[in-house]
């Protein structure tokens, strides 16, 4: 069997290996890191109202996302909009949203 045979649809190419779980240094899942910030964000409220809430969290973790992935790719925009899965004018656009560029 070479990488380069047809599947079937429960099966995934030989040549495109599934994505690990992100691993934080101690140990931690980026799900469960996540998970853990929106508990404490949500102790620390005390009772308050909150709103807006799905653009602020996208907000803030979009911004150090772009910055990390277009350092790994050393500045090289269309190298980053392909880890991402973006179109480079998509990241582009990002980027001048958050002041990047």
């Amino acid at each position: 069997m070479t990488s380069r045979q047809a599947i079937t649809s429960d099966q995934e190419p030989l040549d495109t290996p599934p994505a690990p779980p992100a691993i934080l240094p101690r140990g931690q899942t980026l799900r469960e890191a996540v998970d853990d910030a929106m508990r404490r964000y949500f102790t620390h409220l005390d009772g308050e109202t909150v709103t807006d809430l799905y653009a602020m969290v996208i907000a803030e973790v979009e911004a150090p996302l772009l910055c990390a992935v277009l350092e790994h790719a050393s500045g090289n925009q269309t190298r980053a909009a392909d880890i991402l899965g973006l179109n480079r004018g998509t990241l582009r656009k990002k980027l001048k949203q958050y002041d990047l560029i």
